[in-house]
């Protein structure tokens, strides 16, 4: 027995905290080059004979076309998550997503090999769509599950945190080729390519990190006792759709939002040399990276703050100021000026930050442990493409309509409102216990549309005291 069992519970929570956010990071390191470059090069480089309009909207729908696979990423990973375990599916994500990134950046273009190469691309990023569709959920609950009730907003923030660093990493090397290492035609030549191969040496570092963590101890309790359930998936649909649909729709505005950034779509109208902006690529990119690190802030605070009035109640204050910041975010874009690009970025991140920081804790809140790992990553995975699959595609096909950005601040508006209103329908059920020994008060309504217990009937209320 050890000598001190809480100093060895807190040396594997922070192991837990460091292998969750390395390996997240990492995976959406890779998810976001692909993104960053989709805006900058992908249009030339792999679909210029569509014509310049065109080979944009298509090299935009080759980020989104990703999403539609992440269901089937989920469901894979959901059903052996919740069959072997959740470590084993972090590993196996992390190597195939790696793989896929580094084989990215050894592609031949259009003019080397013809139709060849954007068919090739489009299925390594159909493979990057079901891995990401299989990470989040393992990342998140082995998070969540190795915390303190008390802690687990922000120790489900950790993992979260790794989305806004991936971001920052792509955006930040993408920067360093075109500003400083490959600037001009050389980025065009290969500079593109680096940032891409750089996976190979994250892959490493990744691996021997999630190999050192602990499983999930609810999943340990799963497997003593043999009680994981033959399908979860099916019994995931059977009793819980209406919670999967409502947590997708919580998801959906917030992930709208995100990829207007992410998903390259601010890189692309704010760089475009045709366009109302026409700024450069690098101070874009270095304005990306710096909104990132402030996501990062905010996806903390959130998670943190919802251990103190709530998941729920958080999700409001977010989708509000997501709401505020979306008109002034284009009108300081329209500018044209870098700063005023920033503070746009800046001010969208507060609400982006708030409503993804406690997703993570109310997502494993709500879902019994049994179909858990399911229900978390399908519930992500659909919301990603209600949300996050075609906005930019759907951005920059507004632009081309209207000349200008109303129409899009509108439409991210009423993806929030859309967020508001599945929010509205959930039960915060902060500080229930996660364990096997649960299930039954995990299985009482988690959506005010199911009854529930009385503990859980108000928002902010534990299920079980």
């Amino acid at each position: 027995m050890p000598e001190n069992p809480s100093r060895d519970a807190g040396a594997n929570q922070r192991r837990v905290v460091a292998a969750t956010i390395v390996g997240t990071t990492i995976e959406w390191y890779d998810f976001f080059i692909y993104a960053t470059a989709a805006g900058l090069v992908f249009a030339q480089l792999f679909f210029e004979p569509a014509g310049a309009q065109i080979a944009l909207l298509l090299a935009f729908a080759s980020v989104g076309i990703s999403f539609l696979f992440r269901p089937l990423g989920a469901f894979l990973a959901g059903h052996f998550g919740d069959r072997i375990g959740r470590r084993a599916i972090l590993v196996i994500t992390l190597l195939l997503m790696g793989g896929a990134t580094s084989a990215i950046g050894l592609l031949p273009t259009y003019e080397t090999a013809g139709v060849a190469a954007p068919i090739i691309l489009l299925l390594l990023r159909i493979l990057q769509g079901v891995l990401a569709g299989g990470e989040w959920g393992g990342a998140v609950l082995m998070a969540v599950e190795h915390a303190p009730a008390r802690r687990r907003g922000l120790m489900g923030a950790c993992p979260q945190i790794g989305v806004p660093l991936g971001m920052l990493l792509a955006s930040g090397v993408m920067a360093l080729m075109t500003g400083w290492i490959a600037p001009g035609e050389a980025f065009l030549a290969w500079g593109w390519r680096v940032p891409f191969l750089l996976s190979i040496v994250m892959i490493a570092v990744g691996y021997f990190v999630r190999r050192s963590v602990d499983e999930s101890p609810v999943f340990e309790q799963i497997a003593v006792r043999k009680q994981q359930t033959r399908v979860p998936i099916a019994e995931l649909f059977r009793k819980h759709w209406i919670l999967v649909l409502l947590a997708a729709l919580v998801f959906a505005g917030n992930n709208a939002a995100g990829y207007m950034t992410t998903g390259g779509f601010i890189t692309s109208y704010a760089t475009d040399p045709s366009g109302p902006v026409g700024l450069d690529r690098t101070p874009v990119l270095l304005a990306v990276t710096a909104s990132a690190a402030l996501w990062l802030v905010f996806t903390l605070l959130g998670g943190w703050l919802s251990d103190r009035i709530g998941r729920r109640s958080t999700y409001f204050v977010g989708y509000g100021c997501l709401i505020l910041a979306t008109f002034p975010l284009f009108a300081l874009v329209d500018t044209g000026r870098i700063e005023t690009l920033f503070l746009g970025l800046a001010l969208f991140t507060v609400g982006l930050g708030l409503t993804y920081g406690p997703q993570a804790a109310w997502y494993s809140e709500i879902f019994p442990a049994p179909v858990r790992f399911s229900g978390v990553s399908i519930s992500y995975a659909l919301g990603a493409i209600l949300g996050g699959a075609f906005s930019p595609l759907i951005a920059q096909a507004l632009v081309q309509a209207t000349g200008g950005t109303t129409a899009v601040a509108v439409y991210l508006i009423g993806m929030a409102a859309l967020g508001i209103l599945a929010t509205s329908l959930l039960r915060d059920r902060r500080g229930i216990d996660l364990g096997i020994d649960n299930q039954a008060a995990q299985e009482q309504g988690a959506t005010i549309l199911e009854r529930a217990r009385p503990s859980a009937d108000r928002a902010d209320v534990p299920a079980v005291r």
